[in-house]
């Protein structure tokens, strides 16, 4: 099976420029969506990895993001929307948090929203992130329907 992205990024041109990301995307109604659980900072026995390190936490979580997109048959490139969540009142964790996440996608800008939370859900959990993607998944292989008979 081949697949092509369906994410279309989109820039305003009306508001304002400082934003590291597109502020809208869209995806064709034949895509197929993909809805992905909030991807944590858990190691693959699920402890919680880089306690205290919000950008630590960070980079592990998009490693596991990056994992079920590639169980779901899609990359980052692939990736229409996010939301980051970081358990912090203060700015500073939060961008900490952000910025690796945003490197982590390159040109790939994608809308995403950054919030601080009161606590998630492990123990010494401190980011999660949550995604949304669009796949167009291409035809089968051509070939005949049954095996040819004798």
């Amino acid at each position: 099976m081949t697949r092509t992205s369906a994410v279309s990024l989109i820039r305003s041109r009306t508001l304002s420029g400082v934003a590291e990301y597109a502020y809208a995307a869209t995806a064709p109604a034949e895509s197929r969506l993909i809805f992905l659980a909030g991807a944590c900072p858990l190691d693959e026995h699920g402890g919680t990895v880089a306690v205290g390190d919000y950008a630590g936490q960070a980079a592990q979580a998009v490693a596991n993001l990056r994992t079920a997109l590639a169980d779901a048959g899609a990359s980052v490139e692939d990736v229409i929307s996010t939301r980051v969540l970081v358990a912090s009142a203060r700015q500073e964790d939060l961008v900490a948090a952000w910025q690796v996440v945003r490197d982590s996608f390159g040109d790939h800008d994608v809308p995403s929203t950054l919030m601080g939370v009161t606590v998630l859900g492990y123990a010494d959990q401190l980011v999660e992130i949550e995604a949304v993607a669009a796949v167009l998944d291409g035809p089968e292989p051509e070939g005949p329907a049954c095996p040819p008979s004798a």
